[in-house]
């Protein structure tokens, strides 16, 4: 909901009271966290209904127990006041099968309220993972700014404190507001009238142990309100310190090795210890609002359970009351009091809760953002698949970044199928954003991009990504590994050069670390021998490799009948192996197509070496006459 966000930053009046726009914002994403997850109750998922109400039912039948319990107290009390032992020891017996009722509906209740949890988490980190894995939104969230860092935490970890909180915090509203509702029943009507003498002055107060309850429970809750009214500031920078702390880590192993070369640890250490020391400091901001929260609800705590006694004690020695209704009094004043300062013991919870939300919230406003950028026609990429006679068309595709700014501009290309492109250019002129648009990946700019009909696209980066868990898998990715015979993929790594490691196929290994960058290139060329595209749009696919390898890889590439080529590089032995060049010049306003040049058909390699053997002779015989 972005535009409650927006709302949240409105223009300053001049007459309007001040602004509190953290409070405004928290409240904005409190409501979008509520929209998208509250969909769970629906007429599609009609368990969701079947296990809320079994939760309630369970609360109900508990109720229930509790006030069984409190008879009890007071019928056992009484006993022990008449030294009735027969009655003693019925209700002795008594109170064993009532506890194991008791007990027995504490644990289905657990086991009610967990499995409402997991079902409502596991659906809306579906609903999430699935509008964060569409449409490339996993890699553009990285080039749009907002509060929507670290989106592998806040699925993991925020939606499952999001998900589990709301139910505790509306199970336990329903118990207290039922238990406050019945036990004060039992107060008013055990309690009665108070009779108060203050010299001449005489005052009866009715339903005196509703009313000190009701006092009570105001000032404990009133001050739990002003003590911690800045816990959930202090959770929501506890909650992105330990984000950021781990994000931190993960990245020191995730590039180990580019680290461990240049010996970098030092520095590595140094940025390690400022996240802990931002962690440290906000558990300290925690720590501070903890204790001033357990000040007021330890003592709430002590107080609570003495308090009826002492106002009972009047009538009980005037013989008005007896010892159990006194025993019940102070049961049913407790259970009261729980139910009242519900909030006092949530409070922290409370902040944990709507910390998370509010980070969960962020991530889905940043999606609700790249979802407009694509339903915006004026301000997107269209791409479409239609029968055409070329492999490829762009027409008036401009590729802008999100704030509107030009990277390129007005660019129109036709590949027909079997051509081989060179796109090539200065650095930073556009050459790689204007792949990422062709491949989908760039919502921001304008123009379409028409692909063939059926034709299958593979898209080659500098680094291509290797997946965890066997080798095999990581060259049928992004199939399946058991989708192509282990002996294609054999054959296709023989090609590549990667046939040291054919027996390591079926081997799971991390092979993100253990490839090198010109492993991993060899790796992206062998999927295309295993896929069989129609279709390769390569960015820098071989700047890892040694001129030799590039040769040898690219003589692979042009030999596969049919293939359309578009590349992005800078080596000029690529012009080699394309048939066009076009390049791209940055200029205000965004980088324009200047040139559109016709390399005739790919030469092989052999020739071209042959070619290049030729100029190196007679380069070596004109330095000897000279």
């Amino acid at each position: 909901m972005a535009s409650d966000v927006a709302a949240s930053n409105p223009e300053v009046d001049p007459d309007a009271p001040p602004a509190r726009p953290e409070t405004d914002l928290r409240r904005a994403l409190v409501r979008r966290f509520f929209k998208a997850s509250l969909g769970f109750w629906s007429r599609q998922n009609p368990k969701s209904y079947g296990l809320s109400l079994g939760l309630l039912a369970i609360i109900i039948l508990g109720l229930g127990a509790s006030y069984a319990m409190n008879l009890w107290n007071r019928e056992i009390f009484d006993a022990l006041q008449q030294k009735d032992a027969a009655r003693v020891s019925w209700l002795s017996g008594a109170y064993f099968a009532l506890l194991a009722f008791s007990v027995g509906l504490s644990v289905t209740q657990v086991y009610a309220r967990t499995t409402l949890q997991r079902h409502w988490r596991a659906w809306l980190s579906g609903r999430i993972m699935d509008r964060w894995l569409s449409n490339g939104r996993y890699y553009q969230l990285n080039l749009v700014p907002g509060d929507h860092t670290n989106p592998e935490s806040r699925i993991v970890d925020d939606v499952r404190l999001a998900t589990e909180s709301p139910v505790d915090f509306v199970s336990g509203i329903i118990q207290a507001f039922l238990s406050a509702a019945t036990f004060m029943v039992v107060l008013w009507t055990l309690g009665g009238s108070l009779d108060i003498s203050i010299g001449s002055l005489e005052m009866k107060v009715p339903g005196f142990l509703v009313i000190a309850a009701l006092l009570y429970a105001l000032i404990a809750s009133g001050a739990m309100l002003v003590i911690g009214r800045k816990f959930v500031h202090a959770s929501e920078t506890k909650n992105e310190a330990e984000a950021e702390y781990r994000y931190t880590i993960t990245r020191l192993r995730e590039n180990g090795e580019s680290i461990a070369l240049i010996r970098g640890e030092d520095e590595e250490r140094a940025g390690v210890d400022r996240g802990l020391d931002k962690v440290v400091a906000s558990w300290r901001d925690i720590t501070w609002q903890t204790m001033k929260t357990t000040m007021v609800s330890q003592t709430s705590s002590y107080i609570a359970p003495v308090l009826p006694i002492i106002l009972c004690a009047p009538k009980l020695l005037a013989g008005t009351m007896s010892l159990g209704e006194v025993m019940q009094a102070a049961s049913a004043f407790t259970i009261v009091q729980g139910a009242f300062n519900w909030l006092v013991d949530n409070y922290p919870r409370m902040a944990d809760w709507t910390a998370s939300a509010s980070r969960v919230s962020s991530l889905l406003v940043a999606l609700d953002g790249l979802d407009e950028a694509e339903q915006d026609v004026a301000r997107r990429i269209t791409i479409r698949q239609e029968p055409t006679d070329a492999a490829l068309r762009l027409e008036n595709v401009s590729v802008h970044l999100n704030d509107g700014s030009a990277v390129v501009s007005d660019t129109d290309v036709v590949v027909m199928p079997g051509e081989r492109v060179l796109v090539a250019g200065e650095s930073g002129s556009g050459k790689s954003t204007l792949v990422r648009a062709i491949a989908g990946l760039w919502p921001w700019g304008g123009g379409t991009v028409t692909v063939k009909s059926g034709a299958k696209m593979f898209l080659l980066p500098q680094r291509p990504y290797v997946p965890t868990g066997t080798l095999r898998r990581a060259a049928a990715y992004p199939e399946a590994a058991d989708a192509f015979p282990i002996e294609d993929i054999a054959t296709a790594f023989e090609k590549v050069g990667l046939g040291p490691h054919i027996e390591k196929l079926e081997v799971v290994a991390p092979w993100d670390q253990t490839l090198s960058g010109g492993e991993k290139q060899r790796l992206a060329f062998a999927r295309i021998l295993i896929h069989k595209p129609d279709i390769v749009v390569l960015d820098e696919a071989t700047a890892a490799l040694d001129t030799k390898s590039q040769l040898h890889l690219m003589e692979l590439l042009v030999s596969q009948d049919g293939l359309t080529v578009l590349s992005v590089g800078h080596r000029e032995e690529l012009e080699q192996f394309h048939s066009r060049r076009i390049e791209l010049e940055r200029r205000e306003g965004g980088a324009k197509l200047v040139r559109d040049i016709e390399l005739g058909p790919p030469v092989r390699v052999a020739a071209w070496r042959r070619l290049r053997g030729l100029a190196s002779s007679g380069a070596k015989l004109l330095r000897r006459g000279a």
